[in-house]
């Protein structure tokens, strides 16, 4: 409630939105899979992973405005206990979630040695995180 009563601060996390995912969809148009036989030698210690995750995770503008415009606003209409099952709820979804994109990106490395899959994987990516920043900017132009 808070963010939604500042239309400044509203606007400037749309705009932050809007230029975080027009540079995630060109990191995941241009990236190239490595083979698995280059992970085996050179994969990214895990400090630099976890930093990385964190910081795609905690600092997208979009993945913020989610969780306090949906998540938040839903939470409203708990009390008591029943706030706390929503609260566990939606983090057991959210783990399960994401231990699913692991499993499912670890069969399809598995799958894919030489990333040609995963190369298309990561244009159509790019073509819908774009999609989401044309929604973010046509929503920053037309008042959203």
């Amino acid at each position: 409630m808070v963010i939604l009563s500042f239309v400044w601060l509203k606007l400037g996390l749309l705009v932050i939105g809007f230029v975080f995912l027009v540079y995630m969809g060109w990191v995941s148009w241009q990236s190239q899979p490595a083979s698995n036989q280059t992970l085996e030698g050179g994969s990214m210690p895990p400090a630099k992973q976890i930093l990385f995750a964190a910081s795609v995770s905690l600092l997208n503008p979009h993945a913020i405005l989610d969780t306090i415009g949906v998540i938040g606003t839903s939470s409203l209409n708990y009390i008591g206990s029943d706030k706390a099952l929503f609260t566990a709820s939606c983090i057991m979804v959210s783990w399960l979630w994401f231990f699913a994109l692991a499993f499912a990106g670890r069969i399809m490395g598995s799958l894919d040695a030489g990333g040609r899959l995963l190369r298309v994987v990561g244009r159509v990516s790019a073509m819908f995180i774009w999609g989401a920043a044309l929604y973010l900017g046509y929503g920053i132009v037309n008042g959203l």
